[in-house]
C-alpha cells in the first residue's frame, strides 16, 4: 500500500498505527516537557499556578479518554483521529501565540483533549488489526501492542532531544514546530487510514456509560489503574528520592534514558514470554514488580546515602523494577480488553481503561504530594510514603489474579 496515493486508503496498514505513535510522541515530548520552564521563566508564574496548569493538561487528556473512545465507536476511528490532530495543532498554536494566562491554559488543555481523541481510536484500530493477525496465525495482538509501546518509547526518547536542541530559539518556536508535526500527520493519516465501514442498517452502539455496567470490567480497570498511578511516580516520587540521596535534576536524564533503553531492548521478548505464560500469571507478576520497585527504595530511605554513584542505587532499582513491571503488564492488559467488549465498543472500553488511570493519578498525586515531603531527608518517617506506594500495586496483583482466573473460567464455560 502506498502512503502517497491521492485517494484515501481502502484497507488498514498496521505499520501506519505504529508510525503514528512514534511521530505523535516526538511531537508531544518535544514540546510538553519544556512547558513548565516556559511558564516559570517567560510567563513568570508561581509554582502553584504551574502545577495547576500541568495538572489540568494531564486530566484533560486522561479524563477525556472515554469520551474520545466513545466518539470513535460512534463515528469511526479515522474522523476522530483527524479531529484529535486538528485540536492538538490548535493547542500548540495557542501556546505559541498566546500572550496572557488564559490562552496558555486553553492551549495546554487542548493538547490534552487532542490526545484523548486520537489515542483510544488508534488503540482500538490496533486491537482489531491484531485480532485479525492472530487469527491468520501471524503476530499476536499482545505482540502488536508491545511493538506499539516500543515505537512510542522511541518517540519519547527522540522528542525531548529534539526539543532540547531547539530550546535556544525559544519555547514558542518549539510549539510551532510541534504544530507542524501534527499538521503533517493530519495530511498523511487522511490518506493512509481507511474510512469506517458503513452498514446499510443503522448500527446501534450502546452509549459510553454502559461500559460501567459490567461489574467485572469495572473491577478490572480499578485494579489496573494503580499501574498509571505507580508509573507517574517517575515524575513525582523519583525526584524526591534523588534529592534524599544528594543528587540533582541532572541525575533524572540518565534514569529516564535507562527506562527507555529497557523498553526498546526487552519489550518484544517479554511480550512473547507473557503470551506463553498467560495474563492470569503475568498481570499479578507485573504488579508485584511495581510493588517491589517502591519497596526497594523503602529499604534505603532511612539510611544516609552512599558515596559516589552508589547513592543512585535505590533510584536505579526503582526505575528498573518499575519498567520491567510495566513491560509485562501493559500489553497483556490491553490484550484482554476485547474479551470485555464488542467490536463496536472497543474505543469506549480502551478509553475507560485510561480514564480510570487518570483519575487514580489525580487522586494519588493529591494524596502523596505532601506525604512525600517526609521522604526528602533520611529518617524512619521517609520509609512510610514508599511503603504506602507499594501497597496499591500489591492490592492490584491480588485483585487481578482473582479477576483473570474468573475470566478464564467464564471463557471456558462459554466455549
Amino acid at each position: 500500500m502506498s502512503l502517497f496515493s491521492l485517494r484515501p486508503a481502502t484497507a488498514l496498514w498496521t505499520p501506519v498505527l505504529l508510525g503514528s505513535q512514534f511521530v505523535f510522541n516526538i511531537g508531544f515530548y518535544a514540546v510538553v516537557p519544556f512547558l513548565a520552564i516556559f511558564l516559570r521563566d517567560d510567563m513568570l508564574l508561581s509554582g502553584g499556578i504551574i502545577g495547576l496548569i500541568l495538572g489540568l493538561r494531564t486530566f484533560s487528556q486522561q479524563g477525556m479518554f472515554i469520551v474520545g473512545g466513545a466518539l470513535s465507536d460512534q463515528f469511526g476511528a479515522k474522523v476522530i483521529i483527524l479531529c484529535g490532530c486538528i485540536i492538538r495543532v490548535a493547542g500548540y498554536l495557542l501556546l505559541a501565540f498566546g500572550q496572557s494566562l488564559w490562552p496558555i491554559i486553553l492551549g495546554a488543555c487542548l493538547t490534552g483533549i487532542g490526545g484523548a481523541l486520537f489515542s483510544p481510536s488508534i488503540e482500538a484500530l490496533l486491537a482489531k488489526a491484531g485480532t485479525q493477525s492472530e487469527v491468520r496465525g501471524k503476530r499476536s495482538r499482545a505482540e502488536w501492542f508491545a511493538l506499539f509501546s516500543v515505537c512510542g518509547e522511541l518517540g519519547a526518547v527522540i522528542g525531548p532531544v529534539a526539543g532540547a536542541l531547539l530550546t535556544g530559539i525559544g519555547f514558542r518556536q518549539i510549539a510551532l514546530a510541534g504544530a507542524g508535526v501534527f499538521l503533517v500527520s493530519l495530511v498523511v493519516l487522511y490518506f493512509s487510514l481507511p474510512e469506517a465501514h458503513h452498514r446499510k442498517q443503522a448500527l446501534k452502539i450502546p452509549p459510553w456509560w454502559t461500559t460501567f455496567r459490567q461489574p467485572r470490567f469495572v473491577a478490572f480497570i480499578i485494579a489496573y489503574s494503580s499501574w498509571l498511578l505507580s508509573y507517574n511516580q517517575l515524575y513525582l516520587a523519583l525526584p524526591v528520592e534523588i534529592q534524599r540521596s544528594g543528587g540533582s535534576e541532572k541525575d533524572l536524564a540518565p534514569l529516564f534514558i535507562l527506562a527507555s533503553v529497557l523498553i526498546i531492548a526487552f519489550q518484544l521478548p517479554l511480550a512473547r514470554v507473557a503470551r506463553r505464560a498467560g495474563a492470569a500469571r503475568i498481570l499479578p507478576l507485573g504488579f508485584l514488580l511495581l510493588s517491589a520497585s517502591f519497596a526497594s527504595v523503602a529499604l534505603f530511605a532511612s539510611t544516609p546515602p552512599a558515596e559516589g554513584w552508589l547513592r543512585l542505587a535505590p533510584s536505579l532499582c526503582f526505575v528498573t523494577l518499575l519498567t520491567l513491571g510495566q513491560m509485562l503488564l501493559v500489553p497483556a492488559a490491553k490484550d484482554l480488553i476485547p474479551l470485555f467488549a464488542e467490536e463496536s465498543t472497543l474505543g469506549a472500553h480502551y478509553g475507560a481503561l485510561a480514564t480510570a488511570g487518570g483519575c487514580a493519578v489525580l487522586a494519588g498525586n493529591l494524596l502523596f504530594g505532601s506525604f512525600l515531603d517526609h521522604a526528602l531527608i533520611p529518617s524512619t518517617q521517609a520509609i512510610y510514603p514508599w511503603l504506602l506506594l507499594a501497597v496499591f500495586p500489591l492490592c492490584s496483583a491480588v485483585a487481578l489474579a482473582v479477576i483473570c482466573r474468573r475470566l478464564q473460567i467464564s471463557l471456558i464455560t462459554r466455549a
